[in-house]
């Protein structure tokens, strides 16, 4: 390393956020950035710890210490050849990762200050792309072809490992554009579209075609192919099944987000069609990101206000004995978007939506839960406390996660891939679940 002993004398600085009075008027991301002294600074942390944890949990591999020393020395080229040879679309995570190499980096664990890889990360693609280090290339073809279903990170990471090995790749997606829960699921205060735009063009100029507002049936595939890559997510979200449920203003959080942003990109919906939090009391039920998402679109709507509740117990701040690393740590997170204003309450579960007496929901009858620990071992037992008490909400977001798809028996050369294969999970996952399949496609391919 160029400056071993760096993190000694530089703090870790984050880029920060745009202001919340400013932030909340508009779609504009609300992620800063920093000048490039300040990151080359930031890299130069990448201490010499002899074992370094960081590759060894992201689930791309990412060599970080690599490019965090081509940052430090200038040599932003070096280090966009180095991230680009392990990640497809670091823009994406350098955007929405939840960074596990940062929880697993080593002054996490010494001085609770780990290097800002993510961010690090988004700098060297961004700084890719504006110097003109990312060009498109022809590859040679082999005479074969390969078609995707689903143009989400997984298919598009798939997509993008296949054409560099010759196949002739042809990714079909129902919706409008490509880009799955990435473009339509993902406010553009996290991310913004043009990013996944200028992805999808450069992808395009490497040969690989795309086929949009196609609903392709996995047993009716399209023909003329030596192999299919099914990654089409999974698109049944969680419901509540309690009575009420039929009201009307409960929606799922995708009904919002999706629209959202369908809106931003000049889609234009009726006055029924809508869904929007403006002057609302709005409840949130699902305390993970998507949540959270769904807690800043409504703050950009004009919401008269906003609670989120979440059936767990609330997670301890900073540090959490019960999930010591190598686990994934569950503290306590606040989001830009919980700090932008949210009622926040844990250990309730929901028995019933009330209805206003015009068919509308106006409450939730919530009950308060305790979690004990199970005679049979494993996860812990649920018992309401008869504690009950009406949140009083005329919308209601259900953002409780999303059920594993099933897929009927599928052929030798079909291939499932990301969240289809697994079930929801993050983006980070969903691009290397891409390049292992796109492996695992070339091998059947090859060897059949």
């Amino acid at each position: 390393m160029g400056n071993p002993k760096a993190f000694l004398t530089v703090p870790r600085q984050e880029a920060g956020h745009r202001p919340v009075y400013e932030r909340i008027c508009d779609f504009s991301e609300v992620e800063q950035f920093l000048n490039e002294g300040e990151r080359r600074l930031q890299a130069s942390r990448c201490m010499d710890c002899g074992v370094p944890f960081c590759h060894w949990a992201c689930p791309l591999g990412n060599k970080a210490p690599e490019w965090q020393d081509a940052i430090y020395h200038g040599e932003w080229e070096l280090a966009f050849k180095l991230l680009s040879a392990t990640n497809d679309f670091p823009e994406f995570t350098g955007k929405v990762c939840p960074a596990l190499c940062e929880k697993s980096c080593v002054l996490n664990h010494c001085i609770d200050a780990p290097v800002t890889i993510r961010e690090d990360e988004c700098s060297v693609i961004e700084k890719a792309f504006a110097e003109g280090y990312i060009k498109p290339k022809q590859y040679a073809r082999n005479g074969k072809k390969v078609a995707v279903i689903g143009a989400g990170p997984a298919g598009l990471s798939a997509a993008t490992r296949l054409n560099c090995l010759g196949y002739e790749v042809t990714v079909f997606d129902k919706m409008q554009k490509p880009g799955g829960l990435v473009r339509y699921g993902i406010p553009n205060f996290k991310l913004d579209k043009y990013i996944i735009n200028r992805r999808v063009d450069f992808m395009t100029q490497e040969g690989i075609n795309f086929v949009c507002g196609t609903t392709v049936d996995v047993q009716k595939l399209p023909e003329g192919f030596d192999a299919y890559v099914i990654a089409t997510g999974t698109p049944q979200a969680r419901n509540l099944d309690i009575p009420g449920r039929d009201l009307k203003g409960i929606y799922f959080a995708l009904d919002m987000l999706s629209q959202q942003n369908r809106i931003l990109e000049g889609e234009q919906f009726g006055k029924d069609e809508l869904v929007n939090a403006k002057g609302r009391k709005v409840l949130v039920i699902g305390g993970g990101d998507t949540g959270s998402d769904c807690i800043g679109t409504c703050h950009r709507h004009e919401a008269v206000s906003v609670t989120q509740i979440e059936i767990l117990p609330k997670p301890p701040e900073g540090y959490n004995p019960a999930t010591p690393w190598p686990y994934w740590p569950q503290i306590l997170k606040t989001t830009t978007s919980h700090e932008e204003g949210c009622e926040r309450f844990w250990s309730l579960t929901s028995n019933r939506f009330i209805d206003d007496g015009k068919g509308n929901v106006c409450g939730v009858e919530t009950e308060r839960v305790e979690w004990v620990p199970s005679p049979e071992g494993g996860r812990p037992r649920m018992e309401k406390t008869g504690e009950k008490k009406v949140i009083e909400c005329d919308m209601v977001l259900l953002a409780m996660g999303f059920l594993k798809p099933e897929h009927p028996a599928l052929g030798p050369n079909v291939f499932l891939c990301g969240d289809a294969k697994s079930g929801a999970s993050l983006v980070v996952r969903a691009i290397a679940s891409g390049r292992e399949t796109a492996k695992e496609v070339d091998k059947y391919l090859n060897t059949k």
